[in-house]
C-alpha cells in the first residue's frame, strides 16, 4: 500500500479537528445571535466575546494543523 499509518493519522486528525472547529464556530454564532436578539443592549459585549471564543477555536485548529504537518514531515 502507498499510504502509511502516520499519514492516515495526520489526515484524520486535521479532518476531525476541522469538523469540530466548524461545529464549534457555528454553535458560538448561533448562540451569539440568539443572545443578541434577546438582549439587544448587550450586543457589543456579546459580539466581542463571540469573536474571542472563535479565535480560541481557530487557534486549536491551527495547532492540529501543525501537529499533522509534523506527523507527515517527520516520519
Amino acid at each position: 500500500m502507498g499510504i502509511d499509518l502516520t499519514t492516515l493519522a495526520a489526515g484524520l486528525s486535521i479532518g476531525l479537528v476541522g469538523v469540530g472547529a466548524s461545529v464549534g464556530v457555528s454553535m458560538i454564532g448561533q448562540k451569539a445571535i440568539e443572545s443578541m436578539s434577546r438582549q439587544p443592549e448587550m450586543a457589543d459585549q456579546l459580539r466581542t466575546s463571540a469573536i474571542l471564543f472563535i479565535a480560541f477555536i481557530e487557534a486549536i485548529a491551527l495547532y492540529a494543523l501543525v501537529v499533522s504537518l509534523l506527523l507527515i514531515l517527520l516520519k
